[in-house]
């Protein structure tokens, strides 16, 4: 027999919301489920690289100007007529090498006559000895007065010194004419000449005649802040940092690396009150002459070097609203921590943390933004495929089970 409930018409369902209804009940079963067999939800995976102290050199790129090693600008020294000039422009001469020729007749003229009173002063000085020595002889016979043999001593020393001054113009007049023939005073590569033959110089005019300059090995006049130099010296002297090796590498002003390395030789005595900045000298070797005086180049140099620097990738590093740079980091219990950091320079590539950071701590720099912190991640070695092996926390700074691709591979 019916029941009464059979015999009751049932209430008419949508079928749009009968499927929706469906849907759900499934979707809570299988959630219910997943729970059931999983005990909690699943955490989420962060990549982290696991810091490790190394060594860097810190280097230094700053504006500088080459100049030449030694530089001898070519001026006479006696007035007269250029007669010749004796040396190729553009070309490399030798010390000593002769490089104008004078009209030397006025100064062989003079030479001459200084050569005839050292002779003059050489035959008073012979009478002048012969008369010494008789007023000598009749002073010792009691035949001659001692105020003529006075008289006669000095007559011989005036002769004497007369023929010094003589034979002093005479090493006048010779110096006089060598200079006729002006010579290179270094050796070097000499510049374009700004006289001709038939042109009248003076002596010691204000126009130089030419210029040699030395320019193998060439150097680098390279202008460092005051600030920045008293910085780099304040953490030497504190062990923060270690002297470099004072090497220097050019890059010329089309972007080309310049083949050779130089040395700092000078690392200046004083700063300029206009521009506020010392002078550095670097020293670089310059066989094809690539080098010319007054060139612009940058300067990169190793002024010191870190002994145990923490380099992390700049995908770890970000910014907060006030634009401090902050890290997250993943304790040893897998809780994410959020650090204030200090970034010194970019080595490399990447980003030198001076303060905020320590060896063996694990940083992440992949999945971070969408964790927070205080947040349990399950953290593995940045690069690998989800559900890779987990990364271990260090032992302590720069334990050797420390886990993790180093820094400085990235």
């Amino acid at each position: 027999m019916p029941s009464a409930l059979a015999s009751r018409p049932l209430p008419w369902w949508p079928s749009g919301l009968l499927l929706a209804a469906a849907a759900a009940l499934a979707g809570c079963s299988q959630g219910q489920a997943q729970q059931t067999s999983q005990g909690e939800p699943r955490t989420v995976e962060v990549g982290v690289v696991t810091l490790v102290p190394q060594a860097v050199a810190l280097k230094t790129e700053l504006a500088g100007r080459t100049v030449a090693t030694r530089s001898a600008e070519i001026r006479p020294q006696v007035g007269g007529i250029v007669r010749e000039r004796l040396f190729q422009e553009d070309s490399f001469v030798r010390a000593g090498q002769p490089l104008y020729q004078l009209d030397p007749a006025s100064h062989e003229a003079a030479l001459d006559s200084a050569e005839a009173g050292v002779a003059r002063a050489q035959a008073a000085l012979n009478a002048a000895e012969l008369k010494a020595r008789r007023q000598q002889e009749l002073l010792a016979a009691d035949a001659g007065s001692r105020q003529e043999h006075e008289a006669a001593e000095a007559e011989l020393l005036k002769a004497r010194a007369d023929l010094k001054t003589a034979q002093a113009a005479l090493a006048n007049a010779r110096i006089e004419l060598s200079r006729t023939r002006i010579t290179a005073p270094i050796a070097g590569r000499v510049d374009t000449s700004s006289v001709t033959p038939g042109a009248l110089v003076t002596a010691n005019q204000a126009a130089a005649l030419t210029t040699v300059q030395q320019l193998d090995p060439i150097s680098v006049d390279i202008p460092q802040s005051s600030v920045e130099l008293l910085k780099l010296r304040r953490q030497l002297a504190s062990g923060a940092l270690q002297d470099g090796e004072l090497s220097i590498r050019l890059k010329l002003e089309d972007g080309s690396a310049y083949a050779h390395e130089g040395r700092l030789q000078v690392r200046g005595v004083a700063v300029n009150p206009s521009t506020g900045a010392v002078t550095l000298r670097a020293q670089l070797p310059n066989p094809e002459g690539l080098l010319l005086p007054g060139m612009y180049v940058r300067a990169v140099l190793a002024q010191a070097q870190d002994p145990a620097a923490i380099l992390v990738p700049q995908a770890g590093i970000s910014r907060n609203p006030r634009g401090e740079a902050t890290a997250l980091v993943v304790g040893s219990d897998g809780i994410v921590q959020r650090r204030a950091v200090t970034v010194a320079d970019v080595v490399n590539g990447q980003w030198r943390v001076t303060q905020g950071l320590a060896a063996g701590e694990r940083l992440i720099v992949e999945g971070g933004g969408k964790v927070r912190e205080g947040q349990a991640v399950r953290a593995v070695t940045a690069g690998s495929p989800p559900g890779g092996k987990p990364s271990e926390a260090a032992g302590g700074a720069g334990a050797p089970g420390a886990t993790g691709r180093p820094v400085a591979s990235r």
